[in-house]
C-alpha cells in the first residue's frame, strides 16, 4: 500500500492510498481457500472444486468483498500510523472506480478533518462557588398546604351560588352538530372542573356564573383531531343541565393526610417536603456551578476546530431556534406542519460562535472524559431509558423496541450522562467554595442562565 499526502492544512488532511492488484487479489483467494471445503459443485466432490472453476464463479462477487475489507483496512492502517483521529467519518472515493478494471492498481482519494490536540488544563486554577439553598418554614407550609389541596374533595356550595373558576360543576349535557347528536357528545353526571382546561377548549369559560339547576347552551369548535371522527373542526352546541355546584375543600393536614402520601405522621410528612426542596434548589445550584465550570474552561482554552462540526452545530442551532420563534401548528393527523426549507435557516454569526463554544467544549470534555477512564454504565443507561419510557404510558415496549433498534437515539440518551460524569469529576478537581444563598438569589443566577 502507497500512502501520499494531497492537503495538510490546518485540521483538513488529504491522502491518495494506492491499493496493489496482487493485495486484491491475495485476499480473494484466501476467501476462496477458506469457503472450498464447503462449496458443492456439480461434477466436483464437495470441497474438491478446482479454484479456477471457483474463482470464475464466485471471484466479482469476492472481489467487491476484498476491495472493501481493502479500504477499510489501508484507512485503519493509515490512523494507526499517523496518530490522527478523524472528526466524522472519512470521505473515501476511488479515484479509478468508473474504468477500474480486474488486475489493476485500486487508487483511492481519503479526506478528512482530524481531531485537534487538546491542551492539558489545571483543574486546581479553577475556582467556583456553590450556591446553598435550604427550604424555610413558609416554604414548607405552602407546599403542605398545597398538598392538602391537591387531596382534598368538592363540597357543595349554598343553594344558588353562582360556580368560581376552580369549582366543580356537574352536569348532563347532549352535544349536537348541524343539530344531531353525535357519538361521544353526551355524558350524564360528568364531574368538570372550571379552569382545569380538560374539555374542548372555551367550554369551561361558558360555565362560570352558572347555578344548580339551570339549563345553559355552550357553543364550541371540535378540535381537529382523528378521535373525533367526522365532527372534527365544526361546530357544536351542548344542552347542559347544572345538577351541582362544589367548591374545592382542602384535606385536613393531619397523619392521615400523611400517611397518604407515604409519611407516618405529619412531621414525617413535613421532613420529606423539606427533602424534596432541598433536592430541587441543589438540581438547581448544581446547573449554575455547571455553567460557571464551563465558562471557566471555554476562557482557559483554545485549539483549532473542525471545520465541519462547527457549521453542523451552527445549523441545529438556527434550526431549533428557527422553530422556537416559529410554532408549528397540528396539522390534522395530530403532527405538525413543517412548512419551511431547512436549507434556507441560515446560521448567523451569533450561531457560529455559540457553535465553537459548544464544539471546543465538547471535545474538551470528551478528551478528559477519556483520559480518566469515565464510562456509563449498563446500568445507568438502562435507569435513563426507562425514565424516557415513562413518558409514553402504555406503549413502553414498543418505545424500548424503538430504542433497541435506534444508534442515534440511544448516543443522544448517553452523551448527557457521559456530560455528567464528567462534570462530576471536574468538579473534584476544582476549587469549590460554598455560599449560603436565599431562594432569590440562586433564581436569578438560574434566570441569568436562561438569558444567555
Amino acid at each position: 500500500m502507497q500512502v501520499t499526502e494531497t492537503l495538510n492544512e490546518g485540521l483538513k488532511r488529504g491522502y491518495a492510498i494506492t491499493i496493489p492488484a496482487a493485495e486484491l487479489d491475495e485476499k480473494v483467494n484466501a476467501k476462496l481457500a477458506e469457503a472450498r471445503p464447503e462449496i458443492q459443485m456439480k461434477g466436483f466432490r464437495k470441497g474438491k472444486a478446482p479454484m479456477g472453476l471457483l474463482k470464475r464463479q464466485f471471484g466479482p462477487r469476492l472481489l467487491g468483498e476484498a476491495m472493501q475489507e481493502a479500504v477499510d483496512g489501508a484507512m485503519n492502517r493509515h490512523f494507526e500510523d499517523s496518530g490522527d483521529r478523524p472528526a466524522l467519518r472519512p470521505k473515501v472515493e476511488i479515484r479509478n472506480g468508473e474504468g477500474w478494471k480486474e488486475g489493476n492498481d485500486v487508487e483511492i482519494e481519503m479526506s478528512y478533518e482530524a481531531l485537534p490536540d487538546i491542551p492539558e488544563i489545571d483543574m486546581k486554577s479553577i475556582r467556583l462557588e456553590r450556591l446553598i439553598v435550604r427550604a424555610d418554614d413558609a416554604e414548607t407550609d405552602t407546599a403542605l398546604e398545597e398538598l392538602a389541596e391537591s387531596a382534598g374533595t368538592f363540597k357543595d356550595r349554598d343553594e344558588g351560588a353562582a360556580a368560581e373558576d376552580g369549582d366543580q360543576v356537574v352536569i348532563d349535557f347532549v352535544g349536537k352538530v348541524d343539530g344531531e347528536p353525535f357519538d361521544g357528545g353526551s355524558a350524564e353526571d360528568y364531574p368538570l372542573v372550571l379552569g382545569s382546561d380538560a374539555f374542548i377548549p372555551g367550554f369551561e369559560a361558558q360555565l362560570v356564573g352558572v347555578r344548580a339547576g339551570e339549563a345553559r347552551i355552550v357553543t364550541a369548535t371540535i378540535p381537529t383531531h382523528p378521535n373525533f371522527g367526522a365532527v372534527a373542526g365544526k361546530d357544536a352546541h351542548f344542552d347542559c343541565t347544572v345538577k351541582a355546584v362544589q367548591a374545592p375543600v382542602a384535606a385536613e393536614i393531619d397523619d392521615e393526610l400523611a400517611k397518604r402520601f407515604g409519611a407516618d405522621d405529619v412531621a414525617a410528612l413535613r421532613m420529606k417536603i423539606v427533602e424534596r426542596l432541598d433536592a430541587g434548589y441543589a438540581q438547581s445550584a448544581r446547573e449554575v456551578l455547571k455553567r460557571g465550570l464551563l465558562d471557566a474552561l471555554d476562557e482557559r482554552v483554545s485549539f483549532d476546530l473542525p471545520p465541519t462540526l462547527v457549521e453542523q452545530e451552527a445549523g441545529q442551532i438556527a434550526h431549533q431556534l428557527w422553530h422556537d420563534e416559529h410554532p408549528e401548528p397540528e396539522d390534522g393527523d395530530g403532527g405538525h406542519d413543517h412548512d419551511h426549507d431547512h436549507e434556507k435557516i441560515t446560521p448567523t454569526e451569533e450561531h457560529t460562535r455559540l457553535a465553537e463554544r459548544r464544539v471546543r467544549l465538547g471535545l474538551l470534555l470528551a478528551e478528559l472524559g477519556q483520559k480518566a477512564e469515565i464510562e456509563v454504565t449498563e446500568q445507568e443507561m438502562n435507569r435513563a431509558i426507562m425514565e424516557r419510557a415513562r413518558r409514553y404510558p402504555g406503549h413502553e415496549r414498543e418505545f424500548l423496541e424503538f430504542i433497541k433498534e435506534n444508534k442515534e437515539i440511544q448516543g443522544q440518551i448517553h452523551a448527557p450522562l457521559f456530560e455528567d460524569k464528567v462534570v462530576d469529576y471536574m468538579f473534584e478537581l476544582a476549587e469549590i467554595s460554598d455560599r449560603e444563598a436565599s431562594k432569590d438569589d440562586l433564581q436569578a443566577a438560574v434566570d441569568a442562565l436562561e438569558e444567555e
